[in-house]
C-alpha cells in the first residue's frame, strides 16, 4: 500500500508544472523531451486522480485555474527543494566543475584577465568558461550559469542576480582626445545602436561634440565590439566604450573618455536555472563577482581623463 494513499500520481506532476509555467502544452512538451499527447494525458490523469479541472481550455488558449496555480506553487517550491538537496549529495554540489557563459567582450577584456584573482579568491571551485551571448538554454546547453547583458527577454523560471549596470561613453587613444569632434566614428555590429545609446544618455547640448561630431570624418564597423576598442585605442577613431570593459584601458593610459560614462539603462545580471544560495559553488562565484564588480556603476562619471601608467589590478 503506498505510504501516502491521497498523493497525486508522481509523473503527473513535472508535465502539470511546465504547463502552468508557461500556459502551454507545447512549450511544456518541448521543456521536457516529450510529445504534446504525453503532456495532455498526464494533465487528464491528475484532473482524474484530483477530480477537478484543473485548466481553462479554449480554442487557442489554455488558462490554469487558481486551483492550478496553487498546486504548481507547491509542487515547484518540492522541486527545488529536492533539487537543492540533490546537488548536495552529487558531484554538483560537491565540487564538480562549474560552467560559466560570458558574453565574449566582457570575457576577453574584464574576466580572463582577473582569473588568476578567481582562482586565488575561490580555489575550491573549479570554473570553465565559455563564450555566448543572447539567451542561455541551461538544460540542454551544459552551462550552469551565464553572464548576460538583460537586452533580450529571460525566461520567468530564471534565476537573475544583478551585478552592475551599463555606464558607456565615448573613448579614442588618449594623444587624440583633445580632438575627439573630429575623428571618425566606430560601431560594431553586435550593437550597433550605441552611438545611439550615448546619444539618449547624454542629452544636454554640452555634450553636443562627442554626440554629432566626428560623423563628417567617416565611420567605420567592426564585427565585435572587442576590435572596435582595439581600433579606438590603435588611433583609428572614436568609439562607444561600456565602461567596464574599458577600465583597465583608462588605467594603464591606452584609451581615454574624455566625456565620461553615463548610464544607458541595461544592466548586467547572472543568470541561472535557480538561485544561486542553491548550489554552494554558484554562492561563493557570485561573492567574488560582486567584490570585483563593486564601483563598476558607482555614482555618475561624467569625466574620465587617462591615468599615470601603473601596474594593472588583477581584480
Amino acid at each position: 500500500m503506498p505510504r501516502w494513499p491521497d498523493l497525486p500520481p508522481p509523473n503527473t506532476l513535472l508535465p502539470f508544472e511546465a504547463t502552468v509555467r508557461h500556459a502551454s502544452m507545447t512549450a511544456a512538451a518541448q521543456e521536457l523531451h516529450v510529445t504534446h499527447g504525453a503532456v495532455s494525458r498526464q494533465i487528464q490523469n491528475l484532473e482524474r486522480a484530483l477530480g477537478v479541472t484543473l485548466f481553462e481550455r479554449g480554442a487557442r488558449t489554455l488558462r490554469p485555474t487558481p486551483e492550478a496555480r496553487q498546486l504548481a506553487a507547491v509542487v515547484r517550491d518540492a522541486l527545488d527543494q529536492i533539487d537543492a538537496a540533490a546537488g548536495q549529495v552529487s558531484r554538483r554540489g560537491a565540487g564538480g566543475p562549474l560552467t560559466l557563459s560570458c558574453e565574449p567582450t566582457l570575457l576577453m577584456r574584464w574576466l580572463i584577465p582577473r582569473l588568476p584573482d578567481l582562482t586565488a579568491s575561490v580555489p575550491d571551485v573549479t570554473v570553465l568558461l565559455s563564450a555566448g551571448g543572447g539567451p542561455v538554454s541551461f538544460d540542454r546547453g551544459g552551462v550552469d550559469v551565464a553572464i548576460r547583458r538583460d537586452d533580450f527577454p529571460v525566461p520567468p523560471e530564471v534565476s537573475r542576480t544583478l551585478l552592475f549596470a551599463e555606464r558607456i561613453g565615448p573613448v579614442c587613444r588618449p594623444d587624440l582626445a583633445a580632438s575627439v569632434e573630429r575623428l571618425p566614428l566606430l560601431h560594431t555590429r553586435t550593437r550597433p545602436g550605441a552611438w545611439e545609446d550615448w546619444r539618449r544618455a547624454a542629452g544636454d547640448a554640452s555634450e553636443a561634440g562627442a554626440r554629432d561630431g566626428g560623423a563628417g570624418a567617416g565611420e567605420q564597423t567592426f564585427e565585435h565590439f572587442y576590435l572596435t576598442l582595439q581600433a579606438a585605442a590603435a588611433g583609428v577613431g572614436v568609439a562607444i566604450g561600456p565602461y567596464a570593459l574599458v577600465r583597465d584601458d583608462l588605467e594603464r593610459g591606452q584609451l581615454a573618455a574624455p566625456f565620461g560614462f553615463r548610464p544607458d539603462g541595461t544592466s548586467y545580471y547572472l543568470l541561472g536555472p535557480r538561485p544561486p544560495e542553491r548550489d554552494e559553488r554558484v554562492a561563493r562565484l557570485l561573492g567574488w563577482l560582486r567584490d570585483r564588480t563593486d564601483g563598476l556603476d558607482a555614482g555618475d562619471v561624467t569625466r574620465a581623463e587617462p591615468r599615470p601608467r601603473r601596474a594593472t589590478r588583477s581584480g
